[in-house]
């Protein structure tokens, strides 16, 4: 088995890919990610592993059965969780259908569903009544992969906030070798 070690980030880059100097760093849920890469580039300490780089990179136009979904799958086998970026701008593309597919139905993988477009537990949660808004439910429809395959595995969902996306990382709870039952989790208002 794989050393599992690595956070996936799994987020919607635009399908096909764009050729500017920008490229996929003009895609919202793409510089989520980077965000996430910034934070770890300023404090070590900060508990993401990259396992986008735990192999070669890719180019976006090589092919998708002999290179591209290969390294995808390598990368997951290298990984204890999902963090997804969810959001009003992911579209059900190809890859990020084969990442979400993959990562839960194949290797159990747990899911760190991050909502770039929120910031605060209370733009997740209603509150008062302790569940997942409709709003957020909504989101799940833009990745039926996803949302059909979400009750396997147990995921969490917060708000763009760094220090409740270090709280998911560092729990136990969402990583593969000590998950907790399949579900869907919250950090409490």
């Amino acid at each position: 088995m794989a050393n599992r070690t690595g956070n996936y980030s799994a987020f919607y880059v635009k399908e096909p890919f764009s050729e500017t100097n920008l490229g996929a760093h003009s895609t919202k849920d793409f510089v989520s990610y980077n965000l996430l890469r910034a934070w770890k580039g300023k404090d070590a300490s900060f508990p993401f592993v990259d396992s986008h780089n735990k192999n070669y990179n890719v180019r976006d136009g090589s092919d998708w059965e002999q290179t591209l979904k290969p390294r995808l799958r390598d990368r997951l086998n290298k990984s204890k969780n999902i963090v997804l970026f969810l959001s009003s701008h992911t579209c059900n593309s190809r890859a990020l259908r084969e990442e979400v597919d993959f990562g839960i139905n194949t290797n159990g993988l747990p899911v760190i569903v991050v909502y770039p477009e929120y910031s605060e537990k209370s733009d997740i949660i209603n509150c008062s009544s302790n569940t997942i808004k409709q709003q957020i439910k909504n989101l799940w429809d833009n990745l039926p992969k996803f949302r059909d395959s979400m009750s396997s595995v147990p995921t969490i969902h917060i708000p763009n906030k760094k220090s409740l996306i270090e709280k998911a990382l560092n729990d136990p709870d969402f990583r593969v070798a000590t998950k907790c039952d399949a579900g869907t989790y919250f950090y409490p208002c």
